[in-house]
């Protein structure tokens, strides 16, 4: 079994497509997408192309996570087209939009994995899950390295930001539990995707040229 994931497509939805195309979803192979899916080119086709993946497979195989932009728009602070290039503004499409948004669960777990936005509450350890409170799985800042009791999968800040390379846009490992995964798409035009090898209980980053090992992030 293996277990994808990506995160912060922020309507790139030629980039996601791309990303998608690198992907495997037979058998029981899953998908954990980590949110801020809105907020770019095309935020209405990236919704829809989730959205009919989850009807394809299930909600318990394409699993969306909750992301700051899209609490931004279900709490009424902003329209998903908000940054959208050309894109007119459609009230009842907005709607069932935030419907399904209002649903997004906060995190995801295996036996030793939290897939999440932003972050967790870590100074608890194994009782991250009682004092996390909403703001931080979606607007965690800074990004936190070091040792957990979990692997922690998270996006929300970029990789360049992470790495404090600006020049990088990969997954960043910290060799401890950290997976970042956010890749600016925006920037770098390139949405990573982490693959999880549940039987070698390994981490590898996708390319068209196959899947790669992560290594600790090193300058």
């Amino acid at each position: 079994m293996k277990i994808y994931a990506m995160s912060d497509i922020h309507g790139c939805i030629a980039e996601f497509d791309e990303a998608l195309s690198l992907i495997d979803l037979s058998g029981e192979n899953m998908l954990i997408l980590c949110g801020d899916y809105i907020h770019g080119y095309d935020s209405y086709s990236v919704l829809d192309r989730i959205i009919a993946l989850q009807r394809r497979y299930g909600e318990d195989k394409v699993i969306a996570l909750m992301g700051n932009h899209e609490e931004m728009v279900t709490d009424g602070r902003w329209r998903i087209s908000e940054f959208d290039d050309e894109t007119d503004y459609d009230e009842a499409r907005e709607d069932r939009y935030i419907q399904w948004m209002c649903d997004l669960p906060r995190y995801y777990t295996t036996d030793t994995q939290i897939f999440v936005h932003a972050g967790v509450c870590e100074e608890d350890g194994e009782l991250w899950e009682e004092t996390t409170d909403d703001y931080t799985y979606t607007e965690k800042f800074p990004a936190q390295t070091g040792s957990f009791c979990m692997d922690i999968i998270a996006g929300h800040v970029g990789t360049a930001v992470v790495a404090d390379n600006p020049r990088f846009h990969d997954i960043y490992y910290d060799g401890q539990s950290h997976y970042y995964i956010d890749g600016s798409v925006l920037d770098s035009g390139v949405i990573p995707v982490l693959m999880y090898d549940c039987d070698k209980e390994e981490y590898y980053q996708l390319y068209s040229g196959g899947a790669f090992p992560v290594d600790a992030y090193e300058e």
